[in-house]
């Protein structure tokens, strides 16, 4: 059987990188008698895999997880078994049986949405003025920027990479980006790239990212997008 898991990851959790964050994983799960398949050969290992690494520093309202499983409790259990198993700055909050045929979170994230905070050190002044230019930004033909890959840097288009982008309160933006293997969009680098064309350096460290949900693109319309939260490939286990 297949498993998604939803879950949330704050506080100092956000320091803790993506490698460690699976060997955590692989203890807590042995701790809460999660019955998960493992692999064969000589160095076997729980089939587990996660939907989008996390960059360090960064918190998390919808994090994924999908594992096999070779029998399992009602969902509502499972959660509660987990969570006991977990620090208190990281819950489970869904735990859902995919069908079958269900490829892993990793191969289908397409997008991401963020909450973006300024510390309150580091906010822009005229703050108002500043994000009545976002509708600005976002109607240009092209938003380059330079991107560092394991080749090296080169000049990127973001622009198709920004779904959304929006203003939630003063000192608080939204936005909804590229995620994945296809396309990747940090939202600091979106939020960069519209400061530098609002005329105001973005200073290091000014922003507190929250990673609200992850999404695979369900269209199939080409050039068009349908959006839906990876939980919603599961149902719950009564």
């Amino acid at each position: 059987m297949k498993i998604r898991i939803k879950f949330t990851k704050q506080g100092s959790m956000k320091f803790i990188g993506h490698l460690d964050m699976m060997r955590y994983f692989q203890r807590v799960l042995r701790r809460a008698e999660v019955n998960i398949r493992y692999s064969e050969g000589f160095s076997p290992h729980p089939i587990m895999s996660f939907a989008a690494p996390l960059g360090v520093g960064l918190t998390s309202s919808g994090e994924y997880m999908d594992i096999e499983i070779l029998s399992t409790e009602p969902s509502a259990e499972m959660v509660r078994r987990i969570n006991d198993a977990l620090v208190d700055e990281m819950r489970v909050v869904s735990y859902r049986l995919l069908p079958d045929d269900a490829v892993n979170a990793m191969s289908v994230v397409a997008a991401a949405d963020y909450t973006l905070t300024f510390r309150e050190e580091k906010m822009p002044q005229h703050w108002t003025e500043l994000v009545q230019k976002i509708p600005e930004f976002l109607s240009q033909d092209a938003v380059t920027v330079m991107k560092k890959s394991k080749k090296g840097e080169k000049e990127v288009d973001i622009l198709p990479m920004i779904y959304e982008f929006s203003v939630l309160d003063e000192g608080r933006l939204w936005i909804k980006a590229a995620t994945g293997s296809a396309a990747n969009l940090k939202p600091e680098q979106a939020v960069r790239a519209f400061m530098d064309y609002a005329g105001y350096t973005l200073p290091d460290f000014a922003l507190l990212v929250n990673r609200e949900e992850v999404y695979a693109d369900v269209s199939v319309e080409p050039g068009a997008h349908r959006f839906c939260p990876l939980d919603e490939f599961g149902e719950e286990i009564s």
